[in-house]
């Protein structure tokens, strides 16, 4: 297993990035005596939470070692306090980074497979929330999704700003009737007639984000999208994450051809 820290210029961000990959590129078998060759590898984008960056996930879990019984490659950026959607002022457009850019950037740069049932997109909390909007939003590139204690309620109506949202969203009723809300997205897909990415949610009881992720566990059923739905003791902590972070590996197609 490689771990790589790689650093390259955005165009959507218009500057710098640093990203963390997990690489299964260097698998070893005892009895040939020769590195295995499983190219392309299935792939699994990662996004942080709020105040968090590209280090959270290896640094709060064991994201590493999960990824490498498995033989599955992690990509790990940070998204700021963006919530992973395209900014209302320049140079800050994070849902086509995550979305679009960092996926051809890294199929170019490793040997992923291209392939819609082979790429997943995850994350906690703000990242919960990006990895639902975006798996919607390219619904054609992720064939899996995994929210994990997902900030599902930045865009209602009553949500109490914590991290200057309009500006980041710009205005608000505009933005819940736009594709920034994960619920329009769903409703589109759902009308359209076009194919829902599987779905894993979770949360803790303790968590006070358990509200949204119920609210939308309800909505992602009634648009009929395959989903699987956790709820268990634990608050907004890194123990829950590690624990789901192992389920959804184990949830993810990985044994499929």
């Amino acid at each position: 297993m490689a771990f790589i820290t790689v650093n390259y210029v955005s165009n959507a961000l218009f500057r710098t990035v640093p990203v963390n990959v997990i690489l299964p590129a260097d698998k070893y078998s005892a009895d040939t005596r020769e590195y295995v060759n499983n190219q392309p590898y299935k792939t699994l984008y990662l996004l942080h939470g709020l105040l968090g960056n590209y280090t959270d996930w290896v640094n709060g879990t064991r994201i590493q070692r999960y990824a490498e019984e498995r033989n599955l490659a992690v990509v790990m950026p940070s998204g700021d306090n963006s919530f992973y959607v395209n900014g209302v002022t320049h140079n800050n457009d994070y849902g086509t980074f995550i979305g679009e850019e960092l996926v051809e950037m890294t199929r170019r740069m490793f040997p992923l497979s291209d392939k819609r049932e082979d790429t997943y997109i995850a994350g906690l909390s703000m990242g919960g929330f990006g990895a639902l909007r975006n798996g919607l939003k390219y619904a054609d590139t992720f064939g899996c999704i995994a929210a994990l204690s997902g900030a599902l309620h930045i865009l209602d109506e009553d949500a109490v700003e914590i991290a200057g949202e309009s500006a980041i969203f710009g205005n608000l009723e505009e933005a819940r009737r736009s594709d920034k809300n994960p619920r329009v997205l769903l409703e589109d897909l759902a009308r359209e007639g076009k194919q829902i990415p599987r779905i894993y949610m979770a949360c803790g009881l303790q968590d006070s984000l358990l509200h949204a992720s119920r609210r939308y566990r309800d909505i992602i059923l009634a648009a009929g999208a395959d989903l699987t739905y956790v709820e268990e003791d634990g608050a907004h902590e890194w123990d829950f994450w590690d624990r789901h972070i192992k389920k959804v590996i184990e949830w993810l197609p990985l044994d499929q051809p």
